[in-house]
């Protein structure tokens, strides 16, 4: 990375950097969803990036609504640890087919792109460390509730914090993968690209 690598941090970007949003630009978001290139693939995988955002936001309202007193602990427990488990295990898979395929795809077919995709690589190693620690708080909240002791006020808000930090990191890594790559497919096409299903 360049000298403003440390503003590239998954933790501190704002955004992607100007060299890397020429397509963005010629493709701003308002005209994605009625473009002719917008194929199946890239509106299944904005349909997984939506259903993270959606799923993270669920987590976090839960999380509230059980801070706040409106859910009892084994009421909460029982709803949180299957989508907990089911957020974590899809975005870890997400992650595997993008950076198995898709970046190495995208990257080969846009050579001036690939600083950006090695910087999505680079968030997707950040994010897993989150994940550990997102999944490691949630188990010790689990268990804290389960136990009924005086640990699960604190487990409650070492998760919290964990997952914030977890989903604004994902919620800058999703916007900024998508600025990426479906301005790139609509320009060549999913065909062109080889990526269509």
């Amino acid at each position: 990375m360049t000298d403003n690598s440390d503003a590239l941090k998954l933790e501190k970007r704002v955004g992607l950097p100007v060299d890397l949003r020429y397509l963005v630009d010629k493709y701003p978001r308002e005209v994605w969803q009625g473009h002719p290139n917008l194929g199946e693939m890239a509106r299944f995988w904005l349909q997984r990036h939506d259903m993270f955002r959606e799923l993270g936001g669920m987590l976090q309202t839960g999380m509230d609504d059980y801070r706040e007193g409106r859910l009892a602990p084994r009421d909460f427990a029982g709803w949180f640890a299957p989508r907990l488990r089911f957020f974590l295990q899809q975005l870890h898979g997400h992650h595997q087919i993008e950076d198995m395929h898709y970046f190495p795809v995208f990257a080969k077919a846009e050579p001036r792109m690939k600083r950006g995709f090695d910087l999505l690589d680079s968030d997707h190693h950040v994010i897993h460390d989150a994940l550990e620690r997102n999944a490691q708080a949630g188990t010790t909240f689990l268990h804290a509730l389960q136990a009924d002791n005086s640990r699960e006020r604190f487990s409650a808000d070492a998760y919290a914090r964990e997952n914030e930090a977890l989903l604004g990191m994902l919620l800058r890594h999703l916007n900024d993968e998508e600025d990426l790559i479906i301005p790139l497919i609509l320009d060549r096409s999913e065909e062109g690209l080889g990526v269509g299903i």
